[in-house]
């Protein structure tokens, strides 16, 4: 992988922050009817359409997609990869909290109930254990918000529970299990900047990896919830860039100016992909931090064609896995440990 710079990561994790910053930026691309809820409504906000001097002034409900519902996933898929090759105990803890180990000595490791202090997915995403510790994560995230109108981005449907008949009564009584939703529909667009901070190398290829690979977000993820992340570039830099919401307005407006906006009708994908690989150098040229490195358009495509690669090789990625576990467990006895020392 000779594409991205790997010299601007810093070659160990440093105690305090600087100034090590990788950005993802990416347009997350609804698959089929997730559900990004709280309390059984899907979660808007009103905020203007645009960041022109005519779009500003016209206030839309878009959609929004928490920033856990975006990174929950992501490290859960990371987490999987550490239990299914053997970094991290398939076993659930027994809640005592004096075993720390199983049989064969790989560390107890569950989320949110008792995290295993020294892993990548603890280093990088961060964990609060009460007395027991805490890590503050490394990777940044935020509010992302739909391209397109909560009007033209839902629709509601009804659900029902069957009985084993297939019919919706039995013995001659109806079953009143039907329910209506809103579900967001396919093809909608949450324009996003995922940030990473101070984070070596392998770390970020293991964060980097977890995008990539999840495929299921917001609830209900086993019926539904198809999303397709499409990167758009990564910008190397000595701060944060541009927010969510200013990315989604400007990408808004360069859609707009090219009638690339047909509502109802979706925006198409490559459409607004290329806009925002228009937009991307724009909006980072007005952040007034130092780029690096902005990798996006053939170069990115080399990239991320490589790390795909090695990431469906076994052996290629239990070598990434380990090379971010050598760095996270590093970083946890140089800082964290008290006295202990983790294993592997």
């Amino acid at each position: 992988m000779t594409t991205l710079n790997t010299s601007q990561f810093p070659a160990q994790v440093p105690p305090k922050p600087s100034g090590h910053y990788a950005h993802i930026v990416m347009l997350r691309v609804t698959d089929s009817y997730p559900l990004f809820q709280t309390d059984g409504e899907l979660n808007t906000a009103r905020i203007s359409a645009g960041a022109n001097e005519q779009s500003s002034k016209e206030i839309i409900t878009r959609l929004t997609m928490f920033k856990r519902k975006q990174t929950t996933p992501e490290r859960l898929v990371g987490r999987e990869l550490l239990r299914r090759y053997g970094f991290i105990s398939p076993e659930s803890v027994d809640g005592s909290g004096k075993e720390t180990e199983d049989a064969d000595g790989l560390p107890f490791d569950e989320y949110n109930v008792a995290f295993c202090q020294w892993t990548p997915d603890a280093i990088s995403y961060g964990y609060a254990i009460g007395d027991s510790g805490s890590e503050r994560s490394k990777v940044l995230s935020d509010t992302c918000y739909s391209l397109t109108p909560y009007d033209d981005s839902h629709e509601a449907f009804t659900l029902n529970a069957p009985y084993e008949s297939g019919t919706m009564s039995q013995r001659g009584q109806v079953t009143s299990r039907i329910n209506e939703q809103d579900h967001i529909r396919p093809q909608v667009i949450f324009p996003s900047v995922l940030t990473t901070r101070d984070l070596t190398w392998p770390l970020f290829r293991y964060v980097l990896n977890n995008v990539l690979r999840t495929r299921r977000y917001g609830a209900q993820t086993t019926r539904t919830g198809r999303v397709d992340n499409r990167i758009i570039g990564i910008v190397l830099a000595d701060g944060e860039i541009f927010s969510n919401l200013k990315f989604t307005q400007r990408l808004y407006d360069a859609l707009a100016s090219q009638e690339a906006i047909n509502l109802p009708d979706p925006v198409d994908v490559a459409a607004a992909s290329a806009a925002a690989r228009t937009v991307l150098p724009q909006l980072v040229g007005e952040d007034g931090v130092v780029v690096s490195q902005l990798l996006t358009g053939d170069d990115l495509a080399d990239f991320l064609q490589d790390l795909q690669r090695e990431a469906s090789d076994e052996a290629s990625l239990k070598g990434l896995l380990q090379a971010a576990w050598n760095d996270s467990e590093s970083y946890h006895e140089a800082w964290l440990a008290k006295g202990k020392k983790g294993k592997r």
